[in-house]
């Protein structure tokens, strides 16, 4: 037992912080290099290239037949990758999925799941093999391209990095959360970034903006409209990071009887396509999108999503923004462009950055594939060098090989053979011996000599190497390019709309409704237009104040007698069961102001506002709506002066009358109109202040309310119409002693 105890010698003393800290540092770092973050050279996370790599080893090439992913799977994880079976095969799943990766690197036999998000079949139904552009990044891998290391039991080995002739990083993208730090790299055209690179490597000091000619924006294998300006996606690509707002592409479609309907044929990346239909519809059964009527799937194999306007007078436009406000047919993709370089450094890279890695890269490969090749073709050279001296001596090397017991010293001795060319003709098979054979040799030879020739001026000139590379991306530009079914450009980009707001009634279902508020600011909201019903209930103490008609789509301006006016939405008013709810939750308004009077909100209309001083002005009423609980202040007043009058601007005069029951008509041009202020004097008094204010036309005459709610009016008012600020007079006999015009 005391074996398996450790020596105290070894047992070393550390802050318990220090040491967790030190740990947590190590799996943070294992977990940015060997799990989350892609390598900017290859785009590739290490479950990905061993997938690769393993494929590569049991010849899962596009010409060959398919293998079972359970062989591949098994593969993986027994040689390269010991983690769950299931978390390799979701990571080969999404490498097959050509509506998850632009440029699908497997290419699967069977179920592998579908837009709806339903999931792939289990690894023993499916089969898998590479595709040309796995191929392509494998490309040279045998010929000294890459480094390699042991895997981890150490009976193999595998690439550190893919040579990568494909630029996977930004043409297929890439996601992954660490600890701290993540990367969302949404993909893009490869053609478009061939078309970069190649104007790179003309112009190695080319800015982004002149890149965003070639590479414009992300394409997404699902398609769609990116509707980003230029100006934020330049700033994305400068930066790193950023995002782009994607929408679905739609159609319409006429019915009969002068219908119409809106078919959906692509939807936003990594969007699903069941819980995006199923969210709709839980929208319009909500009541939440008022334009919609119904949505339907008839989808095959290409998307197509039905939606019906609840009616035909619903323009198109106006429901697809509300759906794009509401649902993900609008949805933003993030650019985190965090990436492991060269040395396993995280780090975020411009556009620019990410181009010129790939280019670099593919320069050490072409570099390294050369120096490979060229160190081949010496080999080779001093084999035939040896055959052909072999030819010359033919009779001689036979002798020497049927009458020595260790030819091979002798053989080196007679002909100045080097090592090398010893043992291969030692191995030479007679069959070689035809006369025919030398010739072939010779020819070999020569060829081989110019290869050599071209390798070598290739190795010695910058120039060439970049030549290369650049031959090397036309080439990709072609197979890939826009003229094939797979390059060619999926995602429209278009300017940014430039109206997003939907109006309120759109987003509001539009019924008739009454609202009711009590002396002590209980408000409610009753169904239907309904008169005013002295039976209301009310809490002990309270009565009824105002009572307004209005629609579910109106707001309510409400004006305090701090001067302030506040706003609220109709459809957010509390129901007509119960006492209501205190409107002074609803907005910051203080219990030592009162409400002066509420109104249904018409844009076009004006309003006179005065205080209790008789100071006042005019004010357009689409300038005293609050975007805040905190309302917006229109009529300034202090110490003990309030806001008092707050009445429509309809009409040629304005008619006030004071405390003191003094009446003064003037014109409503002595009035001036503002936003915000004090105003000017509407009427002078000695004792008291303003009562009452009202708009009025002067030909039309005056009209009040008695005390028994008989309206009465006045159509000589000569004597009481004189200039703003004057005094007034005693008003006509009839006139309520309350001083209130209504």
């Amino acid at each position: 037992m005391s074996d398996l105890l450790t020596p105290e010698s070894e047992i070393t003393d550390t802050p318990l912080g220090d040491a967790l800290a030190e740990r947590y540092l190590a799996y943070a770092l294992s977990t940015i290099m060997h799990r989350a973050l892609p390598d900017v050279r290859d785009g590739l996370k290490p479950v990905h290239r061993r997938l690769l790599y393993a494929m590569r080893q049991l010849r899962l090439d596009p010409a060959s037949g398919f293998k079972k992913s359970a062989r591949v799977v098994g593969d993986v994880i027994g040689k390269y990758h010991p983690h769950g079976d299931q978390s390799v095969y979701d990571a080969l799943v999404r490498l097959a999925q050509d509506f998850s990766i632009r440029y699908p690197l497997i290419d699967g036999q069977g179920n592998f799941g579908n837009v709806d998000g339903d999931n792939a079949a289990a690894m023993r139904y499916t089969e898998t093999r590479l595709t040309e552009v796995a191929q392509a990044l494998l490309e040279g891998i045998d010929e000294d391209a890459v480094d390699f290391r042991e895997t981890y039991d150490g009976e193999e080995s595998e690439p550190l990095v893919l040579p990568a002739a494909f630029p996977n990083l930004l043409a297929n993208g890439a996601t992954g959360i660490a600890v701290g730090m993540a990367t969302s790299i949404p993909p893009h055209n490869v053609a478009e970034l061939c078309d970069a690179m190649l104007h790179m490597i003309k112009h190695p000091n080319a800015g982004i903006e002149k890149l965003l000619d070639f590479v414009p924006g992300p394409d997404f294998p699902t398609g769609g409209v990116m509707i980003e300006p230029r100006a934020s996606i330049l700033e994305a690509y400068t930066t790193g990071r950023g995002g782009f707002r994607v929408r679905a592409r739609w159609e319409v479609e006429k019915t009969p009887r002068s219908g119409y309907q809106i078919v959906v044929t692509e939807i936003p990346y990594q969007v699903q396509k069941g819980k995006l239909i199923e969210k709709v519809a839980e929208l319009i059964n909500n009541r939440k999108l008022s334009l919609l009527g119904d949505i339907r799937d008839e989808s095959a194999e290409d998307i197509r999503i039905v939606l019906e306007p609840r009616t035909r007078t619903v323009e198109p436009e106006m429901l697809m923004r509300q759906l794009f406000q509401f649902s993900d047919l609008e949805v933003r993709i993030p650019l985190n462009l965090n990436v492991l370089d060269r040395n396993l450094v995280p780090g975020v890279m411009s556009l620019r950055d990410a181009l010129r890695a790939f280019l670099d890269h593919r320069k050490e490969v072409l570099v390294r594939r050369s120096n490979y090749r060229l160190a081949r073709i010496e080999h080779r050279l001093e084999v035939l060098d040896g055959y052909l001296i072999a030819f010359l001596n033919l009779d001689k090397i036979i002798r020497i090989i049927r009458n020595e017991d260790e030819p091979k010293p002798k053989l080196i001795q007679a002909f100045k053979l080097t090592d090398i060319q010893a043992e291969a003709i030692l191995d030479m098979r007679l069959r070689a011996l035809r006369k025919l054979e030398e010739m072939a040799l010779r020819r070999e030879h020569k060829a081989l000599s110019d290869e050599r020739k071209l390798l070598m001026g290739l190795l010695k000139s910058d120039e060439k190497q970049w030549e290369k590379i650049a031959e090397d991306l036309k080439a990709l530009r072609v197979k890939f390019g826009p003229k094939t079914a797979l390059g060619k450009r999926r995602t429209t980009i278009t300017d940014a709309p430039a109206m997003d707001e939907i109006p309120l009634e759109v987003m509001i279902e539009r019924e008739p409704v009454t609202i009711v508020c009590s002396q002590k600011g209980w408000i409610r909201q009753l169904k239907g237009h309904l008169p005013e019903d002295p039976e209301l209930k009310y809490k002990d103490g309270d009565g009824p104040a105002f009572w307004l008609q209005a629609q579910t789509t109106d707001r309510l301006i409400l004006f305090a007698s701090n001067g302030r006016f506040y706003t609220l939405r109709c459809d957010k008013l509390p129901g007509g069961r119960g006492h209501g709810e205190p409107v002074r939750l609803m907005i910051d308004l203080d219990n030592d102001h009162d409400i002066v009077t509420i109104l249904v909100h018409d844009p076009e209309r004006s309003l006179l506002v005065a205080s209790s001083n008789g100071h006042g002005f005019i004010v357009a009423e689409s300038e005293v709506v609050a975007a805040t609980r905190n309302g917006k202040q229109v009529l300034n007043v202090s110490g003990d002066v309030e806001a008092h009058v707050c009445t429509p601007a309809v009409g040629d005069s304005i008619a006030v009358v004071g405390d003191n029951r003094k009446l003064l008509i003037f014109a409503r041009d002595e009035v001036p109109v503002m936003t915000r202020g004090k105003g000017v004097i509407l009427q002078r008094y000695k004792d008291g202040g303003l009562s009452d204010a009202k708009m009025f036309t002067l030909a039309d005459g005056l009209s009040w309310q008695d005390r028994s709610g008989r309206r009465q009016s006045e159509q000589n008012l000569q004597e009481w119409v004189a200039k703003r600020s004057q005094a007034g007079r005693l008003p006509p006999r009839g006139f309520p002693r309350s001083n209130k015009f209504a």
